[in-house]
């Protein structure tokens, strides 16, 4: 395990396991959230993310999470391992509203990047339904043949598998 994607919904803990894995496996991690948008909420322009994305992938060994399932072929298909936090609606809409409470809004330079508005909220209740479809779908076309996949369904599923990760990298 030296290059790992790591996808799922907001609020299903991408950027905890992230940081969590990174200590295991000493590895760097890459929140994309903080590589695609500025302190002002800017978006970098798709080509240039891509660019970034391509770079950070050519490196020996990187933890990358975040979505954006515009670009997630470039990680998928350089990933040797692919992680998706597929919890639940209810645990994804909890992990927001709980990372607004215990972080506040903004940006906090750990990967936390929190703003909640209507389309944040929509986007997390209909992930299951709408996106993770699209998700499973390029992970097995762009994955599948090459990489782990790992499907985390709770947050004590996460746990239990990071607790074996550590058993095996130590």
């Amino acid at each position: 395990m030296k290059k790992v994607a790591i996808v799922g919904c907001g609020g299903s803990g991408k950027s905890d396991l992230a940081r969590k894995l990174a200590k295991i496996l000493d590895a760097p991690v890459t929140h994309l959230d903080a590589a695609f948008y500025d302190d002002e909420w800017n978006a970098l322009p798709m080509e240039k993310f891509a660019e970034v994305q391509r770079g950070l992938v050519a490196q020996p060994t990187w933890i990358i999470d975040g979505n954006y399932n515009s670009t997630l072929q470039i990680r998928l298909e350089a990933c040797d391992t692919v992680v998706l936090m597929d919890v639940s609606t209810p645990a994804a809409l909890w992990g927001i509203f709980s990372r607004q409470i215990r972080h506040g809004a903004g940006h906090k330079g750990n990967g936390v990047h929190n703003r909640i508005t209507w389309g944040v909220i929509k986007y997390v209740a209909t992930y299951r339904r709408k996106m993770r479809p699209r998700v499973m779908a390029k992970i097995e076309e762009f994955a599948a043949g090459h990489a782990e996949v790992v499907l985390l369904t709770s947050r004590q599923h996460t746990r239990r598998w990071l607790h074996q990760a550590a058993a095996q990298h130590s």
